[in-house]
């Protein structure tokens, strides 16, 4: 299974929220650290956003900030909503293959699919950023391991 760049980025910008301590970053601030572009930067926010995982405050001293739900997250449930519900293939796509009423792979893909996901679920985005990673990721981003922590 390999995941979308939209599910990686998301997972990313999860993890750089969830070690900032600070300031609260810009999507424009987000989008340089993780050196990919804003608008794509941009889209991933706006679908964590209405997952309700991350709150973009506007005006002076806005930013966006990872909610408490976000760090609570499941890394698999988060997954599985950005990733969708499809199989890891189309047997039913424009032109459905023939062995797909008596194919065995497809089924043993589906409970693979399904197996990765649940090596997910016990991950929270807060696990993410334990150390080592929450450190380096500090560094990347250039906050200071003293800041206040946000609920």
């Amino acid at each position: 299974m390999r995941l979308t760049r939209f599910t990686d980025l998301a997972l990313r910008v999860l993890m750089r929220l969830a070690v900032e301590q600070a300031d609260l970053p810009t999507t424009r601030d987000v989008a340089a650290t993780m050196q990919v572009p804003y608008t794509h930067t941009a889209k991933v926010v706006a679908k964590l956003q209405h997952l309700g995982l991350v709150e973009a405050r506007r005006g002076r001293g806005g930013g966006l900030a990872l909610t408490s739900a976000g760090r609570a997250a499941s890394v698999g449930g988060v997954v599985r909503e950005l990733e969708g519900a499809g199989d890891v293939v189309d047997c039913e796509g424009s032109a459905p293959c023939p062995l797909r009423s008596a194919c065995v792979l497809r089924g043993a893909l589906r409970r693979a699919q399904e197996a990765f996901f649940a090596a997910l679920d016990p991950l929270t985005v807060n696990d993410l950023v334990a150390a080592p990673t929450g450190p380096l990721l500090l560094g990347i981003s250039g906050g200071s391991p003293g800041g206040a922590e946000r609920p």
